[in-house]
């Protein structure tokens, strides 16, 4: 019998409009993909969410590593704009993957710091 290969464990950084209509529903229909966090700073969403979607481990932003450490193998990024750089810089860190919502950040130096992130850590970094 053939092992079937691990699925790719997602948290979701941001739990705005994009995330609940687009990103969250998504990962119910990804064949090697797992929703197996979320990340807020909005408490109620986080309950909701994690109540709709089956999820226990949910993670404010400051216990953002915290979460990381606990078996995720790559984050979504969709929070606004300004935190893209910040909150992938952190997750590349702690060696994991990366796909950020687009823009990737809001200036070129942001963005040139993301890269070199990726390449120091030795991850993926992709831009939806």
């Amino acid at each position: 019998m053939k092992k079937q290969p691990r699925k790719v464990r997602y948290a979701v950084v941001g739990l705005g409009h994009l995330a609940q209509v687009a990103v969250l529903p998504a990962f119910a229909r990804a064949g090697n993909s797992e929703l197996a966090a979320l990340v807020s700073s909005d408490k109620r969403k986080l309950q909701k969410m994690g109540r709709q979607y089956g999820i226990s481990r949910c993670y404010s932003y400051d216990r953002f590593e915290e979460c990381l450490a606990e078996g995720i193998d790559a984050v979504y990024i969709v929070l606004p704009n300004h935190l893209h750089r910040e909150f992938t810089v952190r997750a590349l860190k702690a060696r994991c993957h990366v796909l950020c919502e687009k823009p990737m950040a809001v200036t070129a130096r942001e963005c040139q710091a993301m890269i070199e992130a990726a390449r120091k850590y030795r991850r993926k970094l992709m831009i939806a």
